[in-house]
This record gives C-alpha cells, structure tokens and sequence, in this order.
C-alpha cells in the first residue's frame, strides 16, 4: 500500500492504542522504561480517542494487575508469523476489564456519597465517621466492638456505645448469625 493510503487510512482509535502499544514494545527503542512509555502511548491514545478532557479508567493499571499475562501473549505473539491478533484480543479483554473496574469504583463512590447524603443531618463522632467510611470502602472481616476500639483508639466502652448509638440510629445492626460475638454490619438504604 503506497505511504499515503496507509497514513490516510481511517483505523479505529482504539485499534491504533493496541497496534502503537504492541509495535513500541517489539522495537524497544530504550535500555530502560519502554513498558512504562508503551503504557503512556496506549492512554495518550485512547484519550484522543475519546475527545474528553476526563478519564475515569485506567489501562495502564490494569496492564499492571494482569502482567503475566500480558507477557506471556507479548512474547507469543512476537515469535510468532506476524499475526498480531491475539495481541489485539487481549488488549482489548484488558481494556474491557479496566472499564469494568472502574464502573464498579464509580458504583462504590456513589454508594457512599448516597449514604452520607442521607446522614448528612444525623449526628455522627469521629470515631463513628471513620468506621462507617471503613464499612462504606468495603471493611475485611467481620466488625466486632473489640475491632472497632482498635481501630478507633478507644476504649471497648466507647466502642459499645458508638456501635449502640448508631443502632439506634437505624444505621447498624447485629448481623444475623450470632454466635460466640457479636458482629455488625451496616443496614442496607
């Protein structure tokens, strides 16, 4: 194909983020960071494609989170007959993933600021602000008053009465199961 068809070509954005990410890669044209600024290039391009001063997602880091991958397909696709398409295929399943993502983080922040919205009246202490946020964030394990006096520096006393305080408040409950302790978990708005 003569230089100018082949620079007028219409190739999709996206399709240009992959090919420019993959071909930057097998050049390799640095000692060092090539990774870093093939990464750069794929944003930079999938910016311009999208003609928006915002982006919420990140490809680069998602890039990072499956880097296995992402080297084992490189190093297939490179000793392989030219043909780039499972390159292609992964790039985008890890731009769809990055996506994701970020709509699952964009769901979590509106969540929270629900929350607060609705409380926005209620009185809350510190130490109570600072567990409900830990709970709204997604809280590991099972919230006992013993963790909550932990993590709040306070007493156990003061952690009973914040937790009580905020039960009465419609705010927490026990969980259902019960048990040998007791756990609590925010109520569902």
């Amino acid at each position: 194909m003569p230089q100018e068809k082949l620079r007028d070509a219409k190739i999709d954005p996206v399709l240009k983020a992959a090919i420019a990410h993959f071909w930057f890669i097998i050049i390799h044209p640095f000692d060092d960071g090539n990774g870093r600024i093939a990464r750069a290039v794929s944003d930079l391009l999938l910016a311009r494609a999208e003609r928006s001063r915002e982006r919420f997602y990140s490809l680069s880091s998602q890039i990072l989170v499956e880097r296995k991958r992402y080297y084992k397909v490189l190093q297939q696709v490179q000793h392989s007959t030219g043909d780039i398409t499972e390159w292609l295929n992964w790039f985008f399943h890890c731009l769809k993933k990055a996506l994701l993502e970020t709509e699952n983080t964009l769901q979590k922040i509106l969540h929270k600021a629900t929350f607060w919205k609705i409380y926005e009246h209620t009185p809350i202490n510190e130490r109570q602000r600072l567990m409900l946020n830990k709970l709204l964030d997604g809280f590991d394990g099972k919230l006992k008053s013993s963790k909550w006096a932990k993590i709040a520096k306070c007493s156990p006393d003061n952690a009973l009465r914040d937790i009580k305080d905020l039960m009465e408040k419609g705010i927490l409950r026990q969980e259902q199961q019960g048990g040998r302790s007791t756990n609590y978990e925010l109520v569902e708005f």
